[in-house]
C-alpha cells in the first residue's frame, strides 16, 4: 500500500550512513503510521540499536538522563542526546549515525555487510511487537515476492542430483508444459551449461529470466536414445497452490496457499470437476490442512466463490483504512452442492477467513481440530533498499463477530480428543453430541485472556497433522445428505437444502437403509 521508495545502490559489503539514514526514517515511519497499536518509538530503536550485541557481544547500550550511550567493553563510550520519545525522523538519524560510530571501534560490525546491521537492527525491533511482524532484505524480498506475485519462469519443479536436473513435475498451463516438458525428465543442459555443475541456486536462476525469453533445455527422456532439445518461452509463473487431488463423484481440492492466482485456479478445478462429473458429484473437499495462508484479498474472493450474500470477514486496526469489510456478491460456483472443508492446528490466517466464512454462512461444513489462531493482517511496505517491511495492522473478524486472533476456528465437526475413527464420530453426530454448539464456536475470549482461550480451543485439541479420518468424515458426510445435514446444524441456508432435496430425490433409486443410517 506503500509507494514504492527508490533504489538503493549500496554495494553488500559496505555501509553508508546517508543511505542507512533514508532506510531507518522510511521503515520507522512506517511502523510509527501503521503498526496495529500505538508505540513508543524510543523504546524500540534502542531495542533495535541493543540488538548489535548479537553481531559484538561488547557493546552495550546504556541510557543516562537524556543520553544514549554506546559503549564497548575495555573501550571507550560514545554518547547521542536522547531526542523527544516519539520524534521518528530523530531516532532514525540516531541509529544511523549511531550504527556508523560503533562500526568504527568494532570489527565484528566492520565485518558485517550492510543488509546484515539491518536485519540486526529488526530482529531487535521487531520482537517488541509481535511474532508476525517481520523484516525481509533485499533477496528474501525478491523471493516473498515472486510468491506473491509471480516472476518469469517456464513453469517446473526441480531436484539437483549428480546426474543433473531432474523434473519433479510440471505446472498446468505453462511454458514448460506447452513446449512437451514432461515430469522424470533429466535436464542435462540449460543453454548449454551442464547442469551437474550447478547448484540448486545456479540452476533456478538459469531457469527463470526476463519475460518471453527463451531458455534451450538438453533433456534425456526414457526411451529416447539421443538428447531432446527443448525451447522453451518464458511467461510469468505463479507458484501453484491449487491441487486436484481425487475424483470419484466427490472432489478433493488441496489449497496449499494463497497467492494471487489462488481463486482463478479454484475456479479452474470446480469448474473442470463440474464437467467431468455432471449429476454425477456428490459434493466437494476443500482440504485447508496445512496452508499457512497468504493474500487477504484471495482468501475473500475463495469464500466469494461459494457464498451468495452476507460478510465474509471484516478487519479492525489503528490506521483509519484497515476498517475494511468484505461482502460476498451474488454467485456461487458449486450451484448449492456440499461443501466440507478440512482443517488442522496448522491452517492459518487466510485459511482461518476462509473456514470461518464458509461456516458462518452455513455453506459449509468445517471438519479436523482447532486452527492455528493467526487471526492479523500484515501490510507489506516496500523499502528503499529493496527490502520490505510486513507490519501487523489489524485484526480480523469472522461474520458471526468473533475475532480470531489466538482463537483459531473451532470446527464442527472435531476429530480429535476422544475420537479415535470416523465411526466415532458419526456415531456421536446421530447421537447429538456434535456438531459442536453454535454459540460455542462463536464465543469471543479475548486475546489476552490465555486461559479462556484454552479452554475454548480444549473443545477440539489441535492436530498438526492432515490424519486420514478427515477424509473418511468428509466423504461419509457428502455421501450421506441426510447426515451433511446433521452437521450443518441450524445454519443450513436455502439453496444448499434445496441441493441436498435434488441429490436425495436424485439418488431415490438407492436402499432407504442408507440414507437412514
Amino acid at each position: 500500500m506503500a509507494a514504492c521508495a527508490s533504489q538503493d545502490t549500496t554495494k553488500s559489503s559496505g555501509f553508508d550512513t546517508s543511505r542507512a539514514d533514508r532506510f531507518f526514517v522510511a521503515s520507522y515511519r512506517d511502523v510509527a503510521g501503521s503498526y496495529i497499536d500505538e508505540v513508543e518509538m524510543d523504546r524500540l530503536a534502542i531495542a533495535g540499536l541493543e540488538g548489535l550485541a548479537t553481531i559484538d557481544p561488547d557493546i552495550s547500550v546504556e541510557i543516562e538522563r537524556k543520553e544514549l550511550r554506546i559503549a564497548l567493553e575495555g573501550g571507550e563510550a560514545f554518547s547521542f542526546q536522547q531526542p523527544k520519545p516519539n520524534d521518528i525522523d530523530a531516532w532514525a538519524h540516531l541509529t544511523a549515525k549511531a550504527i556508523s560510530v560503533a562500526r568504527s571501534k568494532s570489527e565484528e560490525l566492520q565485518e558485517s555487510n550492510t543488509e546484515r546491521l539491518y536485519e540486526t537492527v529488526f530482529d531487535g525491533l521487531l520482537a517488541e511487537l509481535d511474532p508476525f511482524s517481520r523484516y525481509s532484505g533485499r533477496e528474501q524480498a525478491r523471493k516473498n515476492r515472486a510468491n506473491r506475485e509471480g516472476f518469469g519462469g517456464v513453469g517446473i519443479r526441480i531436484d539437483i542430483s549428480d546426474e543433473g536436473i531432474r523434473v519433479l513435475s510440471v505446472m498446468e498451463r505453462t511454458p514448460a508444459e506447452k513446449a512437451g516438458v514432461k515430469a522424470r525428465d533429466l535436464i542435462l543442459k540449460i543453454d548449454g551449461v551442464d547442469t551437474r555443475e550447478l547448484s540448486e541456486k545456479e540452476a533456478i536462476k538459469r531457469l527463470r529470466g526476463r519475460l518471453y525469453s527463451e531458455v534451450t533445455l538438453d533433456i534425456e527422456r526414457a526411451g529416447r536414445k539421443s538428447l531432446l532439445p527443448i525451447k522453451v518461452t518464458r511467461a510469468r509463473i505463479v507458484p501453484q497452490t491449487v491441487r486436484l487431488k481425487k475424483v470419484d463423484q466427490i472432489a478433493h481440492i488441496v489449497v496449499s496457499g494463497f497467492n494471487q492466482n489462488t481463486s482463478l485456479t479454484l475456479r479452474q478445478k470446480v469448474k473442470e470437476v463440474a464437467q467431468r462429473l455432471g449429476s454425477d458429484l456428490k459434493g466437494y473437499v476443500i482440504d485447508l490442512r496445512g496452508n499457512p495462508g497468504g493474500l487477504l484479498d484471495q482468501a475473500v474472493e475463495v469464500s466469494d466463490l461459494f457464498i451468495n450474500d452476507g460478510r465474509i470477514v471484516s478487519t479492525h486496526g489503528r490506521h483509519p483504512d484497515s476498517e475494511q469489510f468484505f461482502d460476498a456478491e451474488p454467485g456461487d460456483i458449486a450451484n448449492g452442492l456440499p461443501i466440507v472443508v478440512l482443517i488442522n492446528s496448522n491452517s492459518a490466517s487466510a485459511s482461518e477467513i476462509v473456514a470461518a466464512a464458509l461456516q458462518d454462512a452455513g455453506r459449509a461444513v468445517v471438519i479436523g481440530s482447532n486452527s492455528y489462531g493467526k487471526g492479523t493482517v500484515q501490510n507489506v511496505f516496500p523499502l528503499p533498499n529493496q527490502g520490505e517491511l510486513a507490519l501487523t495492522w489489524a485484526r480480523f473478524h469472522a461474520p458471526s463477530g468473533y475475532a480470531l486472533h489466538q482463537r483459531g476456528v473451532l470446527p464442527d465437526i472435531c476429530t480429535t480428543g476422544v475420537i479415535d475413527s470416523a465411526e466415532d464420530v458419526l456415531k456421536a453426530l446421530r447421537q447429538g453430541t456434535m456438531p459442536i454448539d453454535h454459540d460455542i464456536r462463536n464465543v469471543s475470549p479475548d486475546f489476552d485472556d490465555p486461559a479462556a482461550i484454552k479452554l475454548l480451543r480444549d473443545n477440539c485439541p489441535p492436530r498438526r497433522t492432515a490424519a486420514n479420518i478427515d477424509l473418511e468424515v468428509a466423504e461419509r458426510l457428502l455421501s450421506e445428505p441426510s447426515l451433511y445435514v446433521r452437521a450443518l446444524g441450524d445454519v443450513a441456508p436455502a439453496s444448499t437444502a434445496q441441493a441436498f432435496s435434488y441429490q436425495m430425490s436424485a439418488q431415490s433409486d438407492k436402499p432407504a437403509a442408507k440414507e437412514a443410517r
